[in-house]
């Protein structure tokens, strides 16, 4: 039978994890946009092959779409918008441990709760890059055979769309920063 436990970071806490970004920041700039990406696929590696709990695991898929969207050569993330997923993505270049992994249904709790704070920083642009995929994957079911026929200039055109609601959005301050 599951337990459901709900907690509220406190200012506090939510500055303790702000120290141990800009910590990470601090160190994260000796790596290139490349080794960023890559370490933190290897945390995501490393946590996939653990026995997570649920809520480890959803979060963990998020984290992964961020990578996936800064590596999507059809999404061509805008360098401003790249820079500040990798620098969000600098936490797990060198992850600080409070809890040890290896304590089961708790070992990931701290990772949890720092990609929970990277997703609320970045939630719009990973509904962004969301809408994009589904819209791509629709596009080319419904192409079949004739999706790459004029393929840039479909996605072209909806990649803008999305990306100026986006930014819209983001000006408008709908957006809540934890980091930023």
């Amino acid at each position: 039978m599951p337990v459901q436990i709900n907690f509220e970071l406190s200012d506090n806490d939510l500055e303790h994890f702000r120290a141990l970004m800009k910590d990470a920041l601090a160190k994260a700039t000796q790596y290139s946009s490349e080794e960023i990406i890559t370490k933190a696929k290897e945390v995501c590696d490393e946590m996939s092959q653990a026995t997570l709990p649920d809520f480890v695991a959803e979060r963990l898929d998020c984290l992964k779409t961020l990578i996936a969207a800064l590596e999507d050569p059809e999404w061509q993330m805008p360098e401003d918008e790249k820079t500040e997923v990798l620098t969000s993505l600098a936490y797990f270049t060198e992850p600080h441990d409070l809890v040890p992994d290896h304590i089961p249904g708790l070992g990931y709790v701290d990772d949890a709760i720092m990609i929970e704070l990277v997703i609320q920083d970045l939630s719009q642009d990973l509904d962004a890059y969301n809408r994009f995929c589904e819209f791509r994957r629709i596009e080319e079911n419904r192409r079949g055979d004739q999706a790459n026929v004029n393929r840039e200039v479909w996605i072209d055109a909806t990649r803008k769309e999305i990306r100026s609601g986006f930014r819209r959005r983001r000006k408008e301050g709908k957006r809540r920063r934890i980091f930023g």
